[in-house]
């Protein structure tokens, strides 16, 4: 299973270490909450305190607040947990402890189990939010995971929390400013991951979404399985009109009730995401500056193949004329049909201009064409349209366009089978032989998209292939993902990631498909431990940047870098890399480094 990318990895260390420096000039303090506490304590690591609303309650700018493994519930108005705000200097942290992350449950319908309204500088981590389901009955009942209603917020960082099983929304926000959502874990909450209500000041601005999950809302309420909730279509996001900007990146929206990603904030980039299994539309975007990069949308209905007004892609009811949007490198595939595949101001003669290119618009159902409204602008080019039960692939009410006349609608599209690996089975990535192969438009990709879907470099050249796509080789593959050379790592012959105690061994393994490709590389074979990162040589283990081989790409089926006893290891978890880096330089190259990931906990 692919983690967060080393370079991701090593931006965040960065920058919390650089957080941790200047909290350090404040003089801050940390202080514990336990369930076996007492708020009379003064609250250190042995005497801590046991409510964490208390604990937050005494907290200064550049204070952490650690609560520590356990289950507290939160029952009253006073348990809910209030941060005061930090500054620019000093933020406040409030965290779970390291590998043995606290439950925040809430019971009696309480209302919000975290209220950051009014908040500034602020920071969550580790916290896992749900309801107490020790609780029978109604008492089981809790509403939203954290709110931001009554006042604007703004500068809020919430990482690695895991917000599931609420009556109402995970989290529900009006006015923010500067939030940060990274790796978190939002699934099962009634109303939906994320929402809110319209904003007065501008609502959602300068968001990012990262490496989360916002899924299965709808599929809980108050105790059941959510056939008895009274908000019909729960999204995995939805927020109301907002100033944006908005960015929602290597993120997972799937089978959520309502839609995927809906969106009415201006200036919305969703990319790298998958959006997939929704039982409504899967993207909906409402305001120009918005753009779906790298991104798969599929599975519409989740499983019901009843005929729907629901569409894969959504750009409606604009308002502003000349708004702009783009769709590139995105895959598409819906076999559900009766319904358009992309639908572009459905009957509002407001102009609107969006730009398709490099993508696939798989429509496996009958009558399923993308419709754009006449007074709209349609960029296309270099597109793969597949509706092999259709007699028309798109409308334009006064203009339609088949297989015969859809080279007429820009350069490079075309109407063929993308070939996927195994639709049926949702893998969209491209077989070998696909036509989407080196077809696309380098020009078409924002500057700073250097890898697709995967994680794997963005342009690939494979010399089997004749490059039809426009631009200097290596050229972008049409979709979202790339055809390349395929390194594996394995731990202890999985991929997924694995728990090992002192009795046991570790063995990591490596495998190479090379695709034909005969190349020069490095070979990299990096470890990130709890005690540093490391690099395996031919003369073993360094901390200094160093490949384990230069030599031309070959398959390699299974080869065992190393086995070894558990025990000594130092505790924690461990990132194992197999990287390898067209550009034979012996540094790594970010742009041509393709790596696989492996993760370990050691106990």
């Amino acid at each position: 299973m692919r983690q967060m990318p080393i370079s991701l990895w090593i931006v965040y260390v960065f920058s919390s270490w650089l957080i941790l420096i200047v909290q350090g000039q404040v003089k801050a303090a940390t202080f514990y909450v336990s369930p076996v506490g007492n708020d009379s304590n003064p609250g250190t690591f042995e005497s801590p305190w046991k409510r964490p609303a208390y604990g937050v309650s005494q907290l200064q700018p550049g204070d952490t607040l650690v609560i520590l493994g356990g289950h507290y519930v939160l029952s009253k108005f006073e348990d809910i947990i209030k941060p005061p705000s930090g500054t620019t200097e000093a933020w406040i942290t409030i965290k779970g402890e390291a590998f043995n992350r606290p439950v925040l449950a809430g019971r009696d319908n309480l209302l919000t189990i975290v209220d950051l309204s009014g908040v500034q500088y602020v920071r969550l981590e580790n916290l896992e939010i749900t309801h107490d389901d020790t609780a029978t009955g109604t008492a089981l009942w809790s509403r939203d995971g954290i709110e931001i209603l009554s006042e604007e917020a703004s500068h809020i960082v919430l990482d690695g929390l895991y917000i599931h099983h609420l009556d109402e929304f995970g989290i529900n926000a009006k006015d923010v400013e500067d939030l940060q959502i990274l790796n978190c874990r939002i699934e099962f909450c009634g109303f939906g991951a994320i929402g809110g209500p319209a904003g007065e000041h501008g609502g959602w601005r300068d968001v990012v979404i990262r490496g989360s999950s916002l899924s299965w809302s709808g599929h809980y309420y108050q105790g059941g399985d959510g056939s008895t909730r009274p908000y019909d279509r729960p999204d995995g996001f939805g927020i109301e009109p907002s100033d944006g900007p908005i960015i929602i990146e290597n993120t997972r929206a799937e089978h959520n009730y309502g839609d995927g990603l809906d969106s009415k904030a201006a200036n919305t980039m969703i990319r790298n995401c998958v959006v997939a299994n929704n039982s409504c539309d899967g993207v909906k975007l409402w305001a120009g500056g918005s753009a779906i990069i790298n991104t798969i949308i599929r599975g519409r209905g989740d499983g019901n193949n009843e005929a729907t007004p629901w569409a894969p892609i959504v750009i409606d009811q604009v308002e502003e004329s000349g708004a702009h949007f783009e769709i590139v490198n995105v895959t598409v595939d819906d076999e559900v049909g009766r319904n358009y595949l992309m639908y572009v101001q459905y009957g509002n003669p407001v102009p609107v201009e969006v730009v398709v290119k490099n993508s696939i618009f798989s429509g496996r159902g009958p009558d399923c064409p993308i419709y754009v409204h006449p007074a709209s602008t349609l960029v296309a080019a270099h597109n793969i349209f597949y509706m092999p039960r259709n007699d028309v692939i798109l409308t334009r009410e006064t203009q339609d366009y088949n297989c015969d006349n859809i080279g007429s609608l820009g350069v490079g599209n075309k109407c063929e089978d993308p070939m996927f690996l195994d639709v049926e089975s949702g893998d969209l990535h491209l077989s070998d032989s696909s036509p989407g192969i080196d077809a696309g438009d380098n020009s078409a990709l924002p500057p700073d998209v250097m890898r697709e879907l995967d994680g794997k470099p963005r342009y690939f050249d494979m010399p089997s292939v004749v490059d039809r796509g426009e631009g200097s080789p290596p050229i972008v593959d049409i979709g979202a993902y790339e055809v390349q050379v395929e390194p594996r790592v394995t731990i202890n012959d999985s991929v997924e990631p694995r728990v090992l105690g002192p009795s046991d061994t570790m063995k990591v393994t490596i495998s190479l498909d090379n695709k034909g490709v005969n190349r020069n590389a490095d070979w990299w074979l990096v470890a990130l431990t709890p005690i540093g990162l490391y690099f395996l040589t031919p003369n073993g283990w360094t901390a200094e940047p160093a490949t384990f081989n230069q030599a031309a790409l070959s398959d390699v089926d299974k080869f065992e870098v190393f086995k070894i006893p558990v025990a000594g290891l130092p505790p924690g978890m461990y990132l194992i890399c197999f990287g390898i880096d067209t550009e034979m330089d012996g540094k790594i190259t970010w742009q041509s480094l393709n790596y696989e990931i492996a993760t370990v906990t050691i106990q």
